[in-house]
C-alpha cells in the first residue's frame, strides 16, 4: 500500500459546469490521483466565486459558457483576489473567442473537454505548480485569431515603451508562444536568463501570466 500523501501536498481542485454529468466525469478521472482532492462542484459563475472564498482550491476548472453568470466574469473576479486559484478554462473548441478572452481575463490556460483522462491529471499538477496550461502551438492559434490593432492602445504602448530591447524581444518571443528554452534558443541565452526576463516582465506588465503577457506582446505590435 502506498503511503497517504501529506496533506500539504494535495492539490484541491474546484470543478465548475452546468452540466452535472461533466462534473462528474472530471471527478471520477480527478479522485483517482492519491495527491489530487476535488473540494467541490459549482453550476455558475457566481457560485463558484463563492465556493472559491470558502473552500480555497488551488486549480479551479471553469467552463466558460454558463447560464446567469458565466465563466468569464467569475475568472476576471477570481483572478482579482488577492491570492487567486489558478482558473483553467474548460472549453469544446480552441480557437474559440471566449478562450482569448478568458486568457485577457487572467485564466492560467485551458484544457479541451477532450482531453484524455491520461493527461488531464498531469495537467491539473502543471496549473497547481504555477505554469501555463497551454501547448505552443494552441497558443499560435488563439494569438493569430486575436489580431493586433492597426496601432497599440495607448497604455500598451506606454508599458511597452518602457521596457528595455532585450525585454521586448523576450515579451515578442511569449506572444510567439515560445517556451522559455526555444526563447533561450532564439535569442542565444540560457533558460534561467530567460526565465528572469519572464519573471521581471509579469511585474512590470502587470500581467498575471506568460499568456496574457503574450496577448499583450499581440496587441501592441510584437509579433507578426
Amino acid at each position: 500500500m502506498c503511503p497517504p500523501v501529506p496533506a500539504d501536498r494535495v492539490v484541491r481542485v474546484l470543478l465548475v459546469d452546468d452540466e452535472a454529468m461533466v462534473c462528474a466525469y472530471l471527478r471520477t478521472i480527478l479522485t483517482t490521483a492519491a495527491d489530487i482532492e476535488v473540494v467541490g462542484t459549482a453550476a455558475d459563475g457566481a457560485a463558484a466565486f463563492d465556493a472559491v472564498t470558502r473552500l480555497r482550491p488551488q486549480v479551479v476548472l471553469m467552463d466558460l459558457r454558463m447560464p446567469g453568470t458565466d465563466g468569464l466574469v467569475a475568472t476576471e473576479r477570481i483572478t482579482a483576489l488577492p491570492e487567486p486559484p489558478a482558473v483553467v478554462a474548460l472549453t469544446t473548441f480552441d480557437t474559440d473567442e471566449y478562450v482569448t478572452r478568458a486568457l485577457r481575463a487572467g485564466a492560467a490556460g485551458f484544457l479541451l473537454k477532450s482531453t484524455p483522462p491520461e493527461d488531464l491529471i498531469g495537467l491539473v499538477r502543471v496549473a497547481a505548480d504555477g505554469h501555463t496550461v497551454l501547448s505552443a502551438a494552441a497558443t499560435r492559434r488563439l494569438l493569430a485569431a486575436s489580431a493586433a490593432p492597426a496601432a497599440p492602445p495607448e497604455p500598451v504602448a506606454r508599458l511597452v515603451a518602457e521596457l528595455t530591447d532585450r525585454e521586448r524581444e523576450v515579451l515578442g518571443c511569449l506572444g510567439a508562444g515560445l517556451s522559455n528554452a526555444a526563447i533561450a534558443a532564439r535569442l542565444y541565452l540560457s533558460e534561467a536568463t530567460v526565465k528572469g526576463y519572464v519573471s521581471r516582465l509579469l511585474v512590470k506588465l502587470a500581467c498575471r501570466n506568460r499568456t496574457q503577457a503574450g496577448l499583450l506582446a499581440r496587441d501592441a505590435g510584437l509579433t507578426s
